[in-house]
């Protein structure tokens, strides 16, 4: 087996960015690095009970770090204006300027509608790339639990985006329900 320090440098090439990526959809940057750099010195001081499988051990930790940090409103502030921040230039080209304008701004109101746990969940799969099984260990319940929570928040995005014109509510409410398909 492995020392602890040459387990701890692979542990943290391999899964610095994906955490650090997972605080930056709920904080702003220098607190998403302070909770990255916090998961890892809780990693290395419990390196005995990470296990194998990593990612979703160290996106837990820095989940419950986050949730020390942050009340509940600045995260989904934060989430929302993340999602207002996807649209560049090369978008804007790509598209009618009126047409692409609509599609954001229902798709900011269906988030916005979103409670906070479902804006989570959703993240996990969909954003993390998590497996049921992987999330359901972040969030702390079972993968069938899990399961009803993600089919319940697909379903309360589908509605909130069905609520806007009906062309973005297709494109959002499909990249939502295949993610994890």
């Amino acid at each position: 087996m492995d020392d602890p320090r040459s387990r701890f440098t692979r542990l943290y090439d391999e899964h610095h960015r994906r955490v650090l990526a997972y605080a930056l959809t709920h904080a702003d940057q220098a607190t998403a690095e302070d909770v990255a750099g916090e998961t890892f010195l809780i990693a290395w001081r419990r390196l005995d009970d990470v296990p194998d499988a990593a990612l979703p051990w160290l996106l837990g930790v820095a989940r419950n770090l986050l949730r020390k940090q942050w009340e509940g409103g600045r995260r989904r502030r934060a989430l929302t204006e993340r999602v207002a921040a996807l649209t560049g230039p090369d978008d804007l080209a790509a598209w009618d300027v009126a047409e692409h304008v609509v599609e954001r701004d229902a798709a900011l109101a269906a988030v916005a509608a979103l409670s906070e746990r479902d804006l989570e969940l959703l993240a996990l799969v969909t954003w993390h790339g998590l497996t049921a099984r992987e999330a359901a260990q972040v969030l702390g319940c079972t993968s069938a639990t899990l399961l009803v929570r993600l089919h319940r928040a697909r379903k309360r995005l589908a509605r909130a985006l069905d609520g806007g014109t009906s062309r973005p509510a297709r494109t959002l409410r499909n990249v939502a329900g295949e993610a994890t398909r």
